[in-house]
C-alpha cells in the first residue's frame, strides 16, 4: 500500500502543476496541453483511490472517463490546428 501512497502524491504533484500551467500558459497549445495531463492525473488519481479502497466500481468510472478524455484531446487538436490534417 506504500506504492499506491507514493503513486497518489506524484500524481498530485503532476496535477498541481498542470493546473498552474492551464492558468499560466503562455500559448494555447500549452494549455490543451496542460489540460490533457491533468485530466489523465485524475483519472489516475481516481483508479489508484478505487485501488487503495478495493472498489470494483471505480473502474467503470476510469474506462469511460479515460475514452471521453482522448475524444477531447483529439477534438481540442482538432480545433487548435484549425481542422487541418
Amino acid at each position: 500500500m506504500i506504492v499506491i501512497d507514493i503513486a497518489v502524491a506524484g500524481l498530485a504533484v503532476a496535477f498541481l502543476v498542470a493546473a498552474w500551467r492551464v492558468v499560466a500558459g503562455p500559448t494555447p497549445a500549452d494549455r490543451v496541453v496542460a489540460a490533457d495531463l491533468l485530466t489523465f492525473s485524475l483519472i489516475g488519481l481516481v483508479a489508484l483511490v478505487g485501488t487503495r479502497l478495493a472498489r470494483a466500481g471505480t473502474f467503470d468510472l476510469v474506462i469511460v472517463a479515460t475514452l471521453v478524455a482522448f475524444l477531447a484531446a483529439v477534438s481540442l487538436a482538432r480545433a487548435l490546428t484549425g481542422g487541418h490534417r
